[in-house]
């Protein structure tokens, strides 16, 4: 059951402004007396420190926090995102983590085999004398996903999984457990994708980094979307995207763009999405998302079967 609106009153991103001369900052509307910066994140309202009640995501106003109190007695809490508050915020972040170190134990047992049958791979022949192809052209098209959970070096899954534990529990938290799995397996088979459309065909390819991307480009969206300042998030993106493109290290930088590029629409839909159309917007955009990405693998594999 959706959750109840807070009650009627100012609302959007002028609700309750009021400016001192001279001044660009709205005024608290409880307080008209006192300049703040800071919005409910629910109804959009300014408040200041004495007025503001910390939530999962940002503040909320006493009003809506009255408000969800009072929807809890009929419906559970909702995140930001529209998605259902739980206990542990966590969750799916920790079971994410423990698939990638699960595969990660088991590629340090098989070894090489089991890298070649499941990292990203668009299209090769198996040897010299050999005609047989193996690859995502080949029908081997779970490779999309299962290279994502695939890591061969020890610093290759520890920089990957921090980013992780970094990202993960604030963005789970804000989008609620579905939509953020949701996000990150879409921003995954994004990055392969865009690998498959542009690298080259024997191109073997693996990791979470298309995934991890996804989330920086999310955390983003989510923090412009509450005004908070981005300048940390901005920092280490460009980091990584430098790296990334540093020549020598080898690199799927296809991977890490897709991610991002799909991660950051994404999240766009998911904390943009007006209440009363959000599940169609937000559902809707990962639709699409993952048809782009159908149709462009469909047409990749024609090209190289062509």
């Amino acid at each position: 059951m959706a959750d109840q609106g807070p009650p009627e009153g100012p609302r959007g991103p002028d609700a309750g402004r009021s400016e001192h001369p001279g001044s660009g900052l709205a005024v608290c509307y409880r307080h008209p007396e006192r300049e703040t910066g800071i919005r409910c994140t629910r109804c959009e309202r300014p408040i200041c420190p004495d007025c503001m009640v910390d939530a999962s995501v940002g503040y909320h106003c006493p009003e809506c926090v009255r408000a969800a109190a009072a929807a809890a007695r009929g419906s559970r809490p909702r995140t930001l995102a529209g998605g259902t508050v739980q206990a542990d915020p966590r969750l799916v972040t920790k079971i994410l983590l423990a698939l990638n170190l699960i595969v990660f134990i088991g590629v340090l047992g098989a070894g090489t085999p089991l890298v070649r049958d499941l990292a990203m791979l668009g299209y090769a022949r198996t040897g010299a004398w050999d005609t047989s192809t193996i690859g995502v052209a080949s029908g081997e098209w779970y490779r999309l996903l299962t290279s994502a959970f695939l890591h061969q070096q020890f610093w290759h899954i520890g920089f990957n999984m921090l980013a992780l534990w970094f990202l993960g529990p604030n963005l789970e938290a804000a989008l609620g457990r579905a939509r953020f799995l949701t996000l990150y397996l879409l921003s995954a088979l994004a990055g392969s994708t865009l690998s498959y459309l542009l690298a080259a065909p024997n191109q073997l390819s693996l990791g979470a980094s298309g995934a991890i991307f996804g989330l920086f480009g999310a955390m983003a969206v989510l923090l412009r979307r509450l005004r908070y300042d981005m300048r940390p998030i901005l920092v280490l993106l460009v980091i990584n995207l430098v790296i990334t493109f540093m020549p020598g290290l080898n690199i799927a930088w296809q991977a890490h763009l897709g991610g991002l590029i799909a991660g950051a629409v994404i999240a766009w839909a998911m904390v943009h999405a007006p209440r009363e159309r959000r599940a169609l917007v937000q559902y809707g955009t990962c639709a699409a998302v993952g048809l782009v990405l159908l149709v462009a693998c469909v047409l990749r594999t024609l090209h190289l079967l062509g």
